[in-house]
């Protein structure tokens, strides 16, 4: 995908053990604090080809010795699992995911068309990014409904469907840390300019690939409701404090006038 932001390959500290890293549109986080151990967790493997930027990355951060002890992911669009094939040659590690993400995951279900009558160019080139499954199959492991994640227990997953139906975020209460994936972005994903400038700007998840707008509301409002104090979302850069505060509550409230398209409204 010949596209790159200006952000791509800058990472930024978000908490001590909280790593958030740009991979040309999309981010991807290590969790773990190298002052108390080489090991980290990976949510979502970034673009396909950026295997080696993750890995320089994560040996940076944790050394040379860094060990991946698994992988979870949002969600199993191009853009987050782009490099998964190659991370697991390197690090044999599981992989968790939502059940309902498990079609796309096994190699029996390619994701729906996008919707490339949105408006911004990047809606536009919409149809010609990869949207087939890959199979997984022997690294997989499926979330239970309870919320656990086997290797983070201070976290805790929040089924956030409407982009994907087995959408995932991440949260840990004890600082209200969270990880949205594409529940929400901080650019507006569909603008060439705004994507490749990484203007800050709270909006709903990439409306070209989502497929459920009525879930991607009520997602939305359920994170807003955790009152998070950062945030991490899959594209554009953290947001924290009060800033995250205002613009997700605004998002949460007009969520229906400012990010359902026309065209989906109008059907």
């Amino acid at each position: 995908m010949p596209i790159t932001s200006v952000t791509s390959g800058m990472g930024i500290e978000v908490l001590p053990d909280i790593f958030c890293l740009s991979v040309q549109i999309v981010n991807v986080c290590f969790i773990g604090d190298p002052k108390v151990s080489n090991e980290f967790i990976l949510v979502d493997a970034g673009m396909p080809g950026s295997a080696d930027l993750i890995m320089k990355e994560a040996r940076k951060r944790f050394g040379e010795d860094a060990t991946l002890t698994s992988i979870i992911l949002t969600h199993g669009h191009f853009d987050h699992v782009g490099a998964l094939h190659d991370l697991l040659k390197e690090w044999n590690v599981p992989v968790y995911a939502h059940p309902l993400e498990a079609p796309y995951l096994t190699g029996k279900s390619n994701y729906p068309p996008p919707n490339p009558e949105i408006e911004g160019l990047i809606a536009k080139m919409s149809p010609m990014f990869p949207r087939h499954s890959i199979d997984i199959s022997s690294h997989l492991n499926l979330l239970n409904d309870d919320g656990n994640i086997p290797t983070l227990s201070e976290w805790r997953y929040i089924h956030t469907p409407g982009h994907t139906p087995g959408h995932i975020s991440l949260f840990r209460e004890q600082d209200r840390a969270l990880i949205a994936g594409d529940a929400f972005t901080n650019v507006e994903q569909e603008s060439l300019y705004e994507v490749m400038t990484q203007k800050q700007e709270i909006h709903g998840p990439p409306a070209y690939f989502t497929t459920d707008w009525t879930a991607a509301s009520e997602s939305v409002k359920k994170l807003e409701a955790l009152n998070p104090l950062i945030a991490v979302s899959g594209h554009g850069l953290p947001l924290a404090d009060d800033e995250l505060t205002t613009d997700l509550k605004r998002l949460a409230e007009n969520f229906n006038e400012t990010e359902i398209p026309e065209n989906v409204k109008q059907n």
